[in-house]
């Protein structure tokens, strides 16, 4: 679709993320050259932040991805940062948990090309979902019909093309219990994973699957992509077994293991009443925890994600 510049006046098609600028206030601004977004904008504005891009990944089920994913997002987006929820899962819990579905989901985004801010919903104030349904399944069939070197960057095409990451300040992404190429488009976008753990024996099997998927992102998609942390959660430090799995997954990644987010009855149950735990129960221990973790987001530096990564860990030793 043809655009004016803002600047100079020409007629142009916008084809990279700097052509497009988005006001504080939501207005856009096109641009047919640098020259023109720095003679408007100025040199600092072309520098502009960038979004923390975070997936929350476990190729188990019932490890709690999508409780981390919204309560995380959600915390966030209460201490008055701008976050954006993305759901690749075609299960669609995102949207049930917050009692949203948008008219047009990440179906629409990946297949038809529809802007994100046209897909997404706001569901709290500086918080936006993208949700999923089923369709998302046509979309992996859609995926892979793509060229073998397009089909797994759909999604950064598609956020990168009308800069989501300049309009954010964390970008959340809740992916599905599977490989696939819907994660493997997730994995192409973010710059870190944070991986929930369930504190049981099968949870470390669980977090070998997830490193070696990384390390195979980085090896064919050339995409350097780090593990920030590992959350162990369902924790209940009354059995032996836990306290054994966390005391492991603590020993093997240190400092990237946080504390654990403790077995909580409230945590299970404010999806059923489409709340995040911070609006069903705040005073509960799954608020303390999940707290915790937005903590940690915001106390660790968003610049790390432009650094070089160092080498990740390998997983630990399952007997």
């Amino acid at each position: 679709m043809e655009k004016t510049c803002s600047a100079c006046g020409q007629v142009f098609r916008p084809a990279f993320v700097f052509q497009i600028a988005v006001s504080p206030s939501g207005e856009k601004n096109h641009f047919c050259s640098l020259d023109c977004r720095k003679e408007m904008l100025g040199v600092e504005a072309f520098r502009a932040k960038r979004a923390r891009r975070v997936a929350i990944l476990n190729q188990k089920g019932g490890t709690g991805k999508t409780t981390t994913a919204v309560n995380l997002a959600a915390g966030l987006a209460e201490r008055e940062n701008e976050v954006l929820l993305i759901d690749t899962d075609a299960q669609g819990n995102v949207g049930f948990s917050l009692g949203v579905a948008g008219e047009k989901s990440l179906y629409h985004v990946l297949v038809d090309g529809t802007d994100p801010g046209e897909a997404s919903v706001p569901v709290r104030k500086h918080l936006d979902v993208i949700t999923s349904d089923s369709t998302l399944a046509a979309a992996e069939i859609w995926l892979a019909r793509q060229a073998t070197d397009v089909r797994s960057k759909m999604l950064t095409k598609r956020l990168n093309m009308i800069g989501v990451s300049r309009r954010y300040d964390y970008v959340i992404i809740d992916c599905g219990p599977s490989l696939n190429l819907l994660n493997q488009n997730a994995l192409s976008y973010v710059d870190e994973v944070i991986i929930p753990v369930t504190c049981d024996y099968l949870a470390l099997v669980g977090v070998k699957q997830v490193l070696r998927t990384i390390k195979d992102v980085e090896r064919h998609l050339g995409h350097a992509v780090r593990v920030s942390a590992v959350l162990p959660t369902f924790y209940d430090g009354r059995t032996r077994l836990a306290r054994e799995v966390l005391e492991t997954l603590q020993g093997h990644f240190k400092h990237k293991c946080l504390e654990p987010v403790r077995l909580n009855t409230r945590l299970a149950e404010a999806p059923s009443h489409k709340k995040t735990i911070f609006e069903y129960a705040p005073v509960s221990h799954g608020a303390a925890d999940y707290n915790r973790v937005v903590d940690w987001v915001l106390a660790t530096s968003a610049a790390t994600t432009e650094t070089t990564r160092h080498s990740e860990p390998t997983a630990p030793a399952v007997a």
